[in-house]
């Protein structure tokens, strides 16, 4: 059997630090799990300010999804099925809170806080992309810059201002 290890060092969080800086999106994912059809994913997701995660949940097909920051911060917001906003976290590989289990169906979305964000996330497999209903209607779609701009500003000011309260 093909065995395959792995270590989670700075010479990979630099590597695929330098591939987000060079993606449009601002983020860049790298995958332990040998095929998108694995029954378990398992990746580090890195990230950069400005990156936009829209607002999400996991529903259909139904996932749960664990991360944990390994470096950098995120602010993560949980909503309800309204729109309204249940519950906002810093979620820092260095603070008091380093990591979140959102179980399938959870409206919830993230800003990053600071440049070379690392998360490692689990999800179930296989791979599906996130289908149109499991995309909030009040988050803004990802063509159109100036309002998407606009809700990542939004989102850092909330944060920003939970870092100092």
């Amino acid at each position: 059997m093909d065995v395959k290890t792995e270590f989670f060092d700075d010479a990979l969080f630099r590597r695929v630090a330098a591939e987000a800086h060079r993606s449009p999106r601002r983020r860049m994912n790298y995958n332990f799990h040998r095929s998108p059809d694995d029954p378990v994913n398992r990746l580090l997701n890195v990230m950069h300010c400005g990156s936009y995660l829209p607002v999400h949940r996991h529903l259909s097909p139904p996932r749960s999804e664990s991360c944990v920051v390994l470096r950098g911060s995120v602010g993560v917001t949980v909503y309800g099925d309204d729109g309204s906003v249940a519950e906002r976290r810093v979620v820092s590989a260095t603070g008091p809170c380093c990591g979140f289990d959102i179980e399938a169906g959870v409206w919830h979305g993230l800003v990053v806080l600071s440049d070379d964000t690392v998360l490692f996330e689990v999800k179930q497999g296989p791979y599906v992309p996130i289908a149109p209903d499991n995309i909030a209607p009040w988050s803004p779609p990802a063509e159109d810059a100036g309002a998407v701009a606009e809700f990542i500003k939004e989102l850092e000011t909330e944060f920003n201002k939970m870092h100092y309260e």
